[in-house]
């Protein structure tokens, strides 16, 4: 299984619900892909949401990137099909470039709890680990 993470399972790793923590750090550590969008998210959300200091934002940076993640680039081609993909499945632009870049890394898992758990896109399954134990 090739597993794509949005910045919600990230951001639930670093916060304070350790139950969730626990549940996305198992996600985590079992590997998989996020895009530059994740990176660039979880800096906003520490920052604005989590108020974090730049010192702690950087060791979170430092954290992730030490996880076996591949990072991928923001591609026109993503862009595209995000655009097609937000107008045609209704959702935000944002949560919809998350959609086309693990299509484009070839992922057939999604781990979002933003989205609906179980719902298909293509060869695209999302799937939330906070509601499911044995995906």
């Amino acid at each position: 299984m090739r597993a794509f993470f949005d910045t919600n399972i990230l951001v639930y790793a670093i916060g304070e619900d350790q139950a969730k923590a626990d549940l996305a750090w198992d996600r985590l550590l079992a590997g998989g892909v996020i895009s530059v969008q994740v990176l660039n998210e979880i800096v906003s959300v520490s920052r604005r949401k989590m108020k974090r200091s730049w010192d702690q934002i950087d060791q979170t940076l430092l954290d992730i990137r030490s996880l076996d993640l591949e990072v991928v680039p923001l591609t026109l081609t993503a862009h595209d099909a995000a655009v097609i993909i937000s107008r045609d499945h209704h959702l935000r632009i944002y949560d919809a470039m998350i959609v086309a870049s693990a299509q484009e890394a070839g992922c057939d898992v999604l781990w979002s709890e933003d989205m609906a758990d179980g719902h298909r896109l293509g060869a695209l399954t999302i799937r939330n680990p906070f509601k499911i134990s044995d995906a």
